[in-house]
């Protein structure tokens, strides 16, 4: 089943707001500035998605792991 470029976006995209999450609450605990958590945060949730965007289009285009699902004809 192929996948389309906007789905993987989509994902890359939900993916980074959850991890931008946990580096803002991360940063603020160890700095105790929530300017820096959110400056840090902000700035790798932009680098982050197009870095999972392209992960997943290269995973996309291996085939290693894959199976062809058969269609099931039952009678």
């Amino acid at each position: 089943m192929a996948e389309k470029h906007y789905r993987s976006l989509a994902k890359a995209v939900s993916w980074r707001l959850t991890g931008s999450m946990d580096t803002l609450i991360i940063t603020f605990l160890i700095t105790g500035k929530l300017k820096w958590a959110f400056y840090i945060s902000g700035v790798e949730l932009f680098t982050k998605i197009f870095l999972y965007y392209v992960h997943e289009r290269v995973w996309h285009k291996i085939a290693w792991g894959k199976i062809e699902k058969r269609p099931n004809y039952e009678i």
